[in-house]
């Protein structure tokens, strides 16, 4: 079959041809934005859930929906190596220009932009060795103290109050939301919150790995006051049939049934590896409709393309003992362990785990759903270690 007409998309954040099994947290997200809009009271959102899952998709579909309920929108990706002021300033910039070219002057929105060069004197942003320029002067006593905790949030009213002036409500959407520390974590929170008592038209929506609820917990108790945390899981089969057949469909192409369970069999339901399975059984196909001999043929090729270019870029960012730690998990099975069974497989005390243990989760290789718990944030990933390390005691 002719690849270019091929309706899979496999790729991070690569939006699906068909988003099933979404409709509860897209709902919630509607009636968020609606509500933020008429300045009534509602809990921001922060998506939870493993790669692979969607979070980024989710996102991108709300930031749509939100711009064209008509919000201002910034994207931004959190990093490991950034911190959150730097990262959040340019965005802002843009977004408060935006603002001042609406029709009218504003003093608020002027007000906006001398905050946000308040704070950007307070954390020192430069990009390159150049320092971000506003043509305006700093507010002096704003935002400019250098603790993110105090800043942040007074930075949020200025922009919000700018917002509410142009009647025009701003959505901050963040993904990777988990790679903040605690205390930029922390000073997010304060921020959301001080909006949130003002009932200021700005509001967040997050994406983050699991452990996403626990961290804004430790920053701030109050967190779960501020937020929901949607879990985002993988498909049921029902809804991984329909992602993988109606795009077909709607180029000519059926599935054997048989093709489909093996599809899910393989995928467990999870988006990202959905598309790639249908991706490659597509261009392996002949005719219609797509076989089961065609799913298994095509199987080695999905799984060298993963290893090479969504498990590959993980495993190479680790230690040895890191590698031994997964490797190790993942001799116990696909499913959650104790911290004691893994020290056992490695033949080793369980306080020794202790650092590698926390740099895994920094990484967002590993998480905790329970206390002394462990699993992968990457599914299959198991199958993976087994494949890269398999002369493992």
């Amino acid at each position: 079959m002719d690849p270019i007409k091929n309706p899979y998309s496999p790729g991070a954040g690569s939006p699906p041809p068909e988003l099933v099994g979404r409709d509860p947290a897209l709902e919630q997200a509607r009636i968020l934005l609606g509500r933020i809009r008429e300045k009534r009271p509602e809990k921001s959102m922060l998506l939870t859930g493993l790669r692979g899952v969607g979070k980024t998709v989710l996102l991108n579909e709300i930031e749509y929906s939100a711009r064209k309920s008509g919000y201002q929108t910034i994207f931004i990706e959190a990093h490991e190596d950034k911190a959150l002021g730097p990262l959040i300033v340019p965005y802002l910039r843009t977004l408060l220009f935006d603002l001042d070219r609406m029709a009218g002057l504003s003093a608020k929105v002027k007000r906006g932009l001398a905050v946000l060069r308040s704070f950007i004197n307070g954390i020192t942003v430069t990009v390159g060795d150049v320092t971000l320029g506003l043509g305006v002067e700093p507010e002096k006593g704003s935002a400019d103290s250098g603790d993110l905790e105090i800043d942040l949030p007074n930075l949020f009213i200025a922009v919000g109050e700018a917002a509410e002036d142009r009647n025009s409500p701003v959505a901050i959407l963040i993904d990777e939301i988990q790679y903040f520390s605690q205390k930029e974590l922390g000073a997010l929170i304060m921020a959301m919150h001080k909006v949130q008592q003002r009932q200021l038209p700005l509001l967040l929506l997050g994406a983050g790995l699991p452990i996403l609820p626990g961290l804004a917990g430790e920053a701030k108790s109050y967190a779960e006051r501020l937020f929901s945390f949607p879990d985002i899981d993988a498909l049921s089969e029902k809804d991984a049939e329909i992602a993988l057949k109606e795009p077909a469909l709607a180029a000519g192409v059926s599935f054997d049934s048989a093709a489909l369970k093996e599809i899910f069999r393989l995928t467990k339901g999870y988006p990202y590896f959905l598309q790639e399975w249908g991706y490659q059984a597509w261009n392996l196909a002949k005719t219609s409709p797509i076989t089961l001999k065609t799913v298994q043929e095509s199987t080695a090729i999905v799984v060298a393309r993963l290893d090479r270019n969504f498990f590959r870029v993980r495993f190479d960012r680790l230690t040895p003992s890191e590698k031994n730690f997964l490797r190790a998990m993942a001799k116990l099975g696909p499913t959650i362990h104790r911290i004691g069974d893994i020290a056992d497989v490695l033949n080793i005390k369980s306080s020794s785990l202790s650092p590698v243990r926390a740099n895994l989760i920094r990484k967002g290789m590993i998480y905790s759903p329970a206390y002394g718990d462990l699993a992968f944030t990457v599914p299959l990933f198991d199958e993976f270690m087994k494949r890269a390390m398999p002369e493992f005691r």
